[in-house]
C-alpha cells in the first residue's frame, strides 16, 4: 500500500466579528493543525464601523438642529440599527439611503433624518479602524517568524470581513485571494464542532497543536517576573532554568507561578505556588535550584523545583491555567502594551535595588576572602574602603533618589576594584601569608590557593565586569548574577 503524503499548507485566519478582532496563523498537514501564533484587539469589531456612521449622522443632525441624538437613548438605538443596516448594504452597493422619520421632536414639531451615504465617504470615516487592524497582524507574523509570502490560504471569519475595504486590506497584505469556499458566519461554529469531536475522540484522524496564549514564568526577587515559556510557544513544551537564593543561609524557596505579559509579577495572574525546603545553608547565590515548566498536549502545566545539591524535589500540577477566552487574553495583552512605559520605570527601580544588593553580597564575600588571604592588617586600607562603601550603599538603597544610589554603587565598585588589585599584586610576589600552609598541605592546597583559583573566582570576575560596565556602559544581559535568577 502506498501512503499519499499530504502537503503542508499554511493558513491565516482573519477574524473580524461584531466586537473583537483576532488573527491566527496555522500549519496544517496530514490532519495535524499546528497553531503558530495568535493576536487580536478586544476593542475592535463591526460595532466600531457602525459607530462611525452613527457619529456622522448625529453630528450632521446636531449642526442642523442643535440637538445631540446620542443623548437620547431611544434615538441612539435607532441610529445604531440604521447604521448597521447601511454598513451591510454598502458591502454590495456604492451608496445607500438612511431614512429615520420622527427621530425626535422640537418646538417646531417632529424631526426626521434623510441622508445618503456612499461607500467612499464610509471608507474615509473608517480609515483609522483599518490602521488598527494592521498592528495585530504584524505582531502575529513576528511571533510566528513568517512573512506574508509564506501564507498559502487566507480564511475570512466574521460578518464584518464582508466590508469591501477590509477585504482589500487583506489582499494588500497577502498576495493570495481569500478563500471563498467557507461562509464567514459559520467558520467559528464549524471549528468548535471539530474541536469538540477531537476532544471526545469521535474524530481520531485530526490533531490540534495549540500555542500558549500568554507567557508563563515565576516571581523572582523584588517582585519581578522571570518568563520561562513566552507567549505563542507551541505545545507540548518543556523549559527550565537555574535559580538561586536571595539571602544567606536561606533554607527554602517559594516558587510562585505567574501567567501574563507584565514585567511585575503582582500584575500577572497567579496560577499556584509551592515551597521547596531543605536547602543546605550557604551564602547568597550559591545554592542551585532548577525550576522546570512542562506543558503537555492537553495544556496541563507541571512545575517542578529541584535542589541540585540535595536532590530534593517539589512539584505542582496546574490545570485550567489557560482557560481564558480570546477576549480576556487580548485584553491582558492590550493592558501590557498600554502600561509598558509605566512598568519599565518600576522595573528599573527594582533592578537598581537588586543590583545593589547583589553587589553588597559580592563585596562581603570578597572581604571574607581578604581576611583569609591577608589577615587583619594585610589589606587594611582596601578593606576599610570597601566596608565604608557598603555602608553608603545600604544607606541609599531604600531611598527614592536613584542618583545617590548610583553614586554609592559606583564608589563600591571602585573600592572592590582596588581590593582586587591588591589580590593581583600579592599573587605576583611570594609574600603570601598562607604560603607556608600551602607548602605543608602539598598539591591539594596548591590547587586550592593557586593563581588559577583566583582567576576562576566568579565573584572576582563579576566584580571586574561590574567595574568595566560602570565605566564603559557595557550591557548586563550576559551577567550570570542577574537578579532575575534569585528567588
Amino acid at each position: 500500500m502506498v501512503l499519499k503524503k499530504v502537503p503542508l499548507i499554511t493558513f491565516w485566519f482573519f477574524d473580524l466579528g461584531g466586537g473583537t478582532f483576532d488573527v491566527s496563523l496555522l500549519k496544517i498537514s496530514n490532519g495535524v493543525f499546528d497553531v503558530k501564533a495568535t493576536c487580536g484587539d478586544t476593542q475592535l469589531g463591526g460595532n466600531n464601523f457602525d459607530s462611525k456612521i452613527v457619529d456622522w449622522l448625529a453630528e450632521k443632525f446636531l449642526a442642523k438642529y442643535d440637538i445631540d441624538l446620542r443623548r437620547d437613548r431611544q434615538a441612539l438605538q435607532r441610529l445604531t440599527e440604521a447604521a448597521e443596516k447601511a454598513k451591510c448594504e454598502l458591502s454590495g452597493l456604492l451608496k445607500t439611503k438612511i431614512s429615520l422619520p420622527f427621530i425626535t421632536t422640537s418646538k417646531e414639531g417632529p424631526l426626521h433624518i434623510e441622508e445618503t451615504l456612499d461607500r467612499k465617504l464610509f471608507e474615509s470615516l473608517s480609515q483609522d479602524l483599518l490602521d488598527r487592524l494592521l498592528e495585530p497582524v504584524q505582531i502575529a507574523l513576528d511571533d510566528s517568524g513568517w512573512n506574508a509570502e509564506d501564507i498559502d490560504e487566507v480564511v475570512l471569519v466574521g460578518g464584518s470581513t464582508r466590508i469591501p475595504m477590509v477585504q482589500q486590506l487583506v489582499k494588500t497584505l497577502v498576495p493570495n485571494d481569500p478563500c471563498q469556499s467557507v461562509n464567514p458566519d459559520e467558520v467559528v461554529a464549524v471549528g468548535a464542532a471539530i474541536q469538540s469531536g477531537i476532544i471526545s475522540g469521535d474524530l481520531q484522524d485530526l490533531l490540534l497543536n495549540d500555542v500558549t496564549p500568554l507567557s508563563l514564568g515565576l516571581e523572582t526577587i523584588g517582585g519581578l517576573m522571570k518568563v520561562l515559556i513566552p507567549r505563542n510557544t507551541p505545545i507540548p513544551v518543556r523549559q527550565s532554568d537555574v535559580f538561586s537564593t536571595s539571602e544567606a543561609n536561606q533554607s527554602s524557596v517559594v516558587v510562585q507561578v505567574r501567567q501574563g505579559e507584565r514585567p511585575l509579577a503582582s500584575e500577572n495572574k497567579s496560577l499556584g505556588k509551592f515551597r521547596l525546603s531543605g536547602i543546605p545553608p550557604a551564602p547568597r547565590g550559591i545554592p542551585q535550584v532548577q525550576v522546570a515548566f512542562d506543558i503537555d498536549a492537553n495544556g496541563l502545566l507541571e512545575v517542578s523545583a529541584t535542589d541540585r545539591t540535595t536532590g530534593r524535589k517539589q512539584t505542582v500540577t496546574i490545570s485550567g491555567g489557560s482557560n481564558l477566552n480570546e477576549q480576556e487574553i487580548n485584553s491582558i495583552i492590550e493592558e501590557a502594551k498600554s502600561k509598558a512605559n509605566e512598568d519599565r520605570k518600576k522595573r528599573s527601580v527594582i533592578d537598581r535595588k537588586n543590583s545593589a544588593l547583589t553587589l553588597i553580597a559580592q563585596a562581603e564575600r570578597r572581604l571574607r576572602d581578604a581576611s583569609l588571604e591577608f589577615g587583619p592588617y594585610g589589606a587594611e586600607r582596601q578593606q576599610r574602603a570597601v566596608e565604608l562603601a557598603i555602608q553608603d550603599v545600604e544607606e541609599y538603597i531604600d531611598d527614592d533618589d536613584p542618583q545617590e544610589l548610583e553614586i554609592s554603587v559606583s564608589a563600591l565598585q571602585e573600592a572592590l576594584f582596588g581590593l582586587n588589585r591588591k589580590f593581583a599584586a600579592e599573587r605576583k610576589t611570594d609574600n603570601n601569608p598562607l604560603q607556608g600552609i600551602k607548602n605543608t598541605f602539598g598539591s591539594l592546597k596548591d590547587e586550592l590557593f593557586s593563581d588559577d583559583y583566583w582567576d576562576d573566582d566568579p565573584w572576582d570576575n563579576q566584580m571586574n565586569r561590574n567595574y568595566r560596565n560602570s565605566r564603559y556602559g557595557n550591557s548586563r544581559d550576559d551577567d550570570p548574577w542577574d537578579n532575575d535568577y534569585f528567588l
